[in-house]
């Protein structure tokens, strides 16, 4: 892969007396890999790396990330340089194709992506199957994996036209079917994309327009739901993105994939953070609470958790969230005084924490999540659907990964190794015998 080089060797010796030299590579940034794929055949022995968290799995020229620094980087680009001049289409683009488009080049792929936001008319039935409050999560696992009984000549993943189909068709696709699952979920008829209008604003339209008057759209919600989109497009292997590489490695279909990676950004520890964000300020209750719920989150035994602060990769701050912070503050600013109690608690909430000694010391800073999920219920968004947008944006991530392991030589079927700690070798013991 592009940027990688020889880093020299490594040599690992086991306490049985056998030692072997393993290739060190160098990548453009970040920390030199130890190649271990010869490592059983040199020494009979396996890694063992719960959660990977110590594991380069692949190579990837797409996105890097330094937690240390507060770094996000899309194909050489910072993130705030991407979210403050740049919009959600043009960023898909570039996670796509390695460089930002010309203007014809963008032309050509917003047009592209526009005339494909069109749902076969026969996927409307699939909803009446579901029940009306079904989390609209599990509705576009579903949905989005039915997409291969509707799209089968994408299923040959080998040729390259096929998978720029099935790109187009994904990223497209995504926000009609989220939409329709909202829509369904209130007993409201499901609202046709416009092709007149932008990707965000689209969205926009299909969550909230109705047949019986028009919808006024508004500039500053759309230009924040666009740049929520733009920074959650991508942010390299996390667990999502593994399972769509993994389930991508049989050769699997690529709605099969991305509805894979759905299942996977369902779960609270990874994309469900937004919307347990919302789930904690119900909890609060109030403003006049938030002293007592910190006091909470400070003591070791009481298991309270502050979410929506810190995060897994950034040990400093999360780049994501200065950006998205002053979106939040445009959104708020733009919707004047209106009473929504759970949005003064989130800025009561970011006040105190920012100024507290316990959360600077521990670095524990507002992240994308804290203030994705202001803007969202700002918005009238549900929460439920906070994951479901998250979904939407990440698609164009999961899919360039997805196109960039298909091309990737050197890529092979995931079969993780295990520490095997169960029972040795027994004898069966017939039923009678059995005391």
């Amino acid at each position: 892969m592009s940027g990688r080089t020889n880093g020299g060797t490594a040599r690992l010796e086991t306490a049985g007396g056998t030692s072997v030299d393993l290739p060190v590579l160098k990548g453009t940034l970040g920390p030199d890999v130890i190649d271990i794929r010869k490592l059983y055949a040199g020494t009979g022995l396996f890694t063992y790396d719960p959660g990977f968290t110590s594991t380069a799995a692949c190579s990837s020229t797409i996105t890097f990330i330094d937690g240390d620094e507060g770094v996000l980087l899309h194909r050489g680009y910072s993130i705030e340089e991407l979210a403050q001049q740049s919009d959600y289409l043009e960023v898909c683009y570039l996670i796509l194709n390695g460089e930002l488009p010309t203007s014809a080049q963008k032309a050509k792929f917003v047009h592209d992506i526009t005339y494909h936001t069109m749902v076969h008319d026969q996927i409307q039935y699939l909803f009446r199957g579901f029940r009306r409050d079904a989390h609209p999560m599990a509705v576009m696992i579903a949905v989005v994996g039915a997409l291969s009984a509707f799209y089968y000549e994408d299923l040959d993943v080998d040729d390259p036209h096929n998978r720029m189909v099935a790109t187009h068709r994904l990223i497209a696709k995504i926000p009609t079917i989220a939409a329709m699952a909202y829509k369904y979920s209130i007993g409201q008829p499901f609202v046709y994309p416009r092709n007149d209008l932008d990707y965000a604003s689209n969205f926009l339209n299909m969550m909230f327009s109705v047949p019986c008057e028009p919808y006024r759209l508004n500039a500053v919600m759309a230009k924040a739901l666009d740049r929520i989109f733009i920074l959650h497009a991508d942010h390299e292997q996390n667990a999502s993105t593994s399972t769509v590489r993994l389930v991508g490695s049989t050769g699997a279909s690529p709605y099969a994939a991305i509805a894979a990676g759905i299942a996977s950004l369902w779960g609270p520890a990874h994309g469900g953070a937004n919307e347990a964000v919302l789930t904690m300020l119900r909890e609060i209750g109030s403003p006049s609470n938030i002293k007592d719920f910190l006091a909470k989150v400070k003591d070791k035994d009481s298991h309270q958790r502050l979410m929506g602060f810190g995060h897994r990769v950034y040990r400093n701050y999360d780049p994501r969230a200065a950006v998205l912070k002053e979106s939040a503050d445009a959104v708020l600013a733009e919707l004047g005084r209106r009473e929504n109690p759970l949005l003064d608690i989130a800025r009561e909430l970011e006040t105190i924490a920012l100024n507290d000694d316990y959360f600077i010391k521990r670095k524990l800073f507002p992240n994308v999540d804290f203030y994705s999920g202001i803007i969202l219920e700002a918005m009238g968004i549900p929460s439920k659907m906070f994951t479901a947008i998250f979904a939407l944006a990440r698609t164009v991530g999961w899919i360039a990964q997805w196109n960039e392991m298909i091309e990737d030589p050197e890529q092979k079927i995931g079969r993780p190794r295990q520490l095997y700690t169960g029972p040795a070798r027994r004898t069966f013991v017939p039923l009678d015998q059995r005391g």
